[in-house]
């Protein structure tokens, strides 16, 4: 099954987002933009260009922001507010959490720049927390897609869903795999590759460190490892989960965020429920980040592939 899913090139996350806004914004004249003072970086440059009376400039005003996205939701519109994911989250959790996740607001929050994968722009930037502050927020939609196709696929399923989503992408240019006519659907996870010894589930940008590790795991150390794309954390796909834990015994799951709160923990909340099975984190340990380039950082931050590789190794001994 991995052989469905070949590299054909490298572009970031965001740019994926912009595409389907693009896309959108032709197709679906209830959609609007709102933006804080990060056009260029969120890619919405060609969305503000055709449909300038459906972008808003908020400014350097996330707050703001998050309200009037609120309100044009209850106008009827299907506002997107976008800016860096620490902003998007951090800066304007309250706003968020009062006055979208309360009411069920249709607003979706489109969030760039997340994780350790920022790279330069340093710890202040690199928000690993995220998932874990939108996922406990009910009612909350939460997505995080591999890669360009993938954000292209997840941005144009919001817009059809109703309900307050935050949606995480990225900065730097990363491998392209998933197909372009891959049907998405909110909370179901993809199959990547059957396997028998260990289930490893992995999202956002490590789906592909997880994939290369699953080559490596079966090439040098004969181990069968099932891999699956988790890429909405809430609603999680449990039956999936289950299905796989159930058949391998051991879970490995990796991600860009914290140890504490991300989707290693929606995975053991779901295992220490129904099946109790060995689970190791590949993910940041309690830890800030730092400046440096994107594949260094995941390296020393121990998200890398030789990282999933060892997790896999060690959590299939503990069965």
């Amino acid at each position: 099954m991995l052989d469905q899913y070949k590299v054909t090139g490298k572009k970031a996350t965001r740019d994926g987002f912009g595409a389907a806004m693009s896309e959108l914004g032709a197709t679906n004249d209830k959609v609007i933009a709102l933006c804080a003072d990060l056009t260029g970086s969120l890619k919405l440059n060609a969305f503000e260009d055709a449909h300038p009376h459906r972008f808003i400039q908020a400014g350097i005003s996330e707050a703001n922001m998050i309200g009037m996205a609120s309100g044009l939701a209850l106008s009827g519109m299907i506002p997107f507010a976008t800016t860096f994911a620490n902003f998007a989250t951090g800066r304007v959790y309250d706003q968020i959490r009062q006055s979208i996740a309360y009411s069920d607001k249709n607003v979706k929050i489109c969030a760039s720049h997340a994780g350790l994968t920022l790279g330069e722009d340093g710890a202040t930037h690199q928000i690993l927390e995220d998932l874990g502050m939108m996922r406990m927020l009910p009612g909350m939609t939460v997505i995080n897609p591999c890669d360009y196709n993938q954000t292209i696929q997840a941005t144009k399923a919001i817009a059809d869903h109703h309900g307050p989503v935050y949606l995480r992408f990225g900065r730097p240019s990363w491998p392209i795999f998933i197909p372009e006519d891959y049907n998405f659907e909110i909370g179901k996870g993809i199959l990547i590759q059957t396997g028998t010894d260990v289930s490893i589930f992995a999202t956002g940008h490590l789906v592909y460190n997880a994939m290369e590790a699953v080559k490596i795991l079966k090439s040098d150390f004969s181990i069968e490892a099932e891999l699956i794309n988790i890429h909405t954390v809430k609603p999680l796909d449990e039956q999936m989960i289950l299905q796989s834990v159930n058949k391998t015994g051991c879970v490995v799951t990796a991600e860009e965020h914290q140890m504490n709160g991300g989707l290693g923990d929606a995975v053991a909340n779901v295992l220490s429920r129904f099946q109790p099975s060995p689970q190791e984190y590949v993910a940041v340990n309690d830890s800030f980040g730092e400046s440096g380039k994107p594949d260094q950082l995941l390296a020393k931050y121990g998200l890398g592939i030789d990282d999933i590789v060892r997790a896999a190794i060690k959590v299939k001994e503990r069965k």
